[in-house]
């Protein structure tokens, strides 16, 4: 069964960083890519950046130089490194791993930046 565990959510103050894991209970091979998205209160999910099965990252546009996605292929762990955070940040962010037509998602962390 695939469970992705999230951790590294919490507080922070505007320009400061955080880092989110998210480990996976199977292989990262198992998957064809694996992600981050984010979510705030009355809006859609929405990607912040993923990384595929060979390695190859994709970041969305407006956060491409803040954000950088990484992967410890020995701990099947995918990470999220995030600096100079800004208030807009502030959302719920999910891991997520997909195969296929398949996708799991993690319960979510809380990431909120005080501005």
């Amino acid at each position: 069964q695939v469970q992705l565990m999230e951790s590294g959510g919490g507080l922070v103050q505007a320009g400061g960083s955080l880092r989110l894991s998210c480990a996976a209970s199977v292989r990262y091979t198992t998957f064809d890519a694996m992600a981050w998205y984010r979510q705030v209160p009355g809006k859609q999910r929405e990607l912040v950046a993923n990384i595929t099965r060979a390695g190859t990252t994709n970041y969305v546009d407006s956060l491409r130089g803040r954000f950088t996605i990484s992967r410890d292929n020995a701990k099947n762990t995918v990470y999220l490194q995030m600096n100079s955070l800004k208030a807009e940040d502030t959302a719920l962010y999910f891991c997520n791993a997909g195969m296929g037509v398949r996708t799991w998602w993690g319960q979510g962390t809380q990431v909120t930046v005080s501005s």
